[in-house]
């Protein structure tokens, strides 16, 4: 149940104003084919989308951390696919209001109508925020890197994506061999993106890593993490 705010009224209220007014059935059909039908659409492209939310949040106060929890699983509750991309947008612009509490909220957000759109938004920017913000929170990447959701499991792979210099290598490397005996595109794909993403800040680590463990590693994974080394 999300909790009660007086500010997730009133983006809601304007939300579900502005964006079904200007949706478009066809593309909408369009979407939910691209998407392999995980949610109905409104049928808004992403860049009208964006200036809708402007209006929309145009004058509001900044949330806090009750409020970006009341907005975001709102914005889940509601069926169609782009209230949950505007839920994101929300959450990446005020990520830093909240604090290492909000990652249960978290978790929810990424096991709703879970698919790679909204999920790896919320690993890179949300989660990962929070976990950068509170390093103490990596422990429980490590339960999540073991856990039977596969999204669950996509996000801790992919939570530092954006850490760069601050990536804990031992850890993402970690992640790739517990992960590396899975089948799912998603996680062999998720592997070789971290791995990818991190070898723009440490290539040699990253080409040795994949050489010592080939083996081990889908051809997936590999082409992904090599594809720019």
């Amino acid at each position: 149940m999300p909790p009660d705010s007086a500010l997730a009224d009133t983006v809601l209220e304007r939300l579900t104003t502005v964006y079904p007014a200007a949706g478009n059935p066809f593309r909408a059909q369009e979407m939910v084919a691209y998407m392999k039908g995980v949610a109905p659409f409104l049928g808004v492209r992403t860049p009208e989308r964006r200036a809708l939310s402007r209006t929309v949040l145009d004058g509001t106060p900044r949330p806090d951390e009750r409020d970006c929890a009341a907005i975001a699983l709102r914005c889940f509750a509601l069926p169609e696919r782009e209230y949950h991309y505007f839920a994101v947008d929300y959450l990446r612009r005020h990520v830093k209001r909240c604090s290492s509490g909000f990652l249960p909220v978290a978790r929810r957000l990424v096991t709703t109508v879970s698919w790679w759109d909204t999920v790896d938004h919320l690993a890179a920017h949300v989660v990962g925020g929070l976990v950068a913000a509170d390093p103490s929170l990596a422990a429980r990447m490590d339960e999540w890197i073991e856990d039977d959701d596969l999204w669950v499991a996509r996000t801790a792979l992919l939570h530092q994506l954006r850490f760069k210099d601050a990536t804990d290598a031992d850890r993402l490397f970690s992640y790739c061999l517990r992960r590396a005996a899975d089948t799912d595109f998603f996680l062999r794909k998720a592997i070789g993106w971290s791995l990818r993403e991190y070898g723009r800040t440490a290539p040699a680590e990253v080409r040795a890593f994949v050489a010592a463990h080939d083996a081990r590693l889908s051809p997936l994974s590999v082409r992904e993490a090599l594809k720019n080394l």
